[in-house]
């Protein structure tokens, strides 16, 4: 009976992590420009592997496979912010990011203040936005 309602659970964390994975991919795919799929694709995906992972070794039921899984979550939680959070300042130091609904910006404070100077683009006529980095 236990070994039913394991493979159950294991069953349900498996189809919520699959639906957290097919909604980071349709915002990678739907959302308008770079930080918003940033967004999806760290956040939603992280969450949706970490559920489909603790699904399949609640289902395994092996130390092994769940010392694996544990170690791929902890990697996973360890890595994707750092690279979401190096592809957002390389869209924003490339100009990438779409500065016209963003309220506040505090990475061009901070350049600014550190004595980077603001570039101009030439494709957008009187456009001044975009420190160099």
């Amino acid at each position: 009976m236990t070994n039913e309602i394991l493979d159950i659970v294991g069953a349900l964390f498996l189809l919520a992590g699959s639906i957290f994975c097919l909604a980071a991919a349709l915002g990678v795919l739907r959302f308008h420009d770079v930080m918003t799929r940033l967004h999806a694709a760290t956040k939603t995906q992280v969450f949706g592997l970490l559920l489909i992972l603790t699904g399949v070794a609640v289902t395994l039921r092996t130390w092994h496979v769940v010392l694996l899984a544990l170690l791929t979550i902890v990697l996973q939680i360890m890595t994707a912010p750092v690279s979401g959070h190096m592809l957002a300042r390389t869209a924003y130091r490339t100009d990438q990011w779409d500065d016209e609904h963003a309220t506040i910006d505090e990475l061009g404070e901070d350049l600014e203040a550190a004595g980077f100077r603001n570039r101009t683009d030439e494709t957008v006529p009187g456009r001044t936005r975009g420190p160099l980095g």
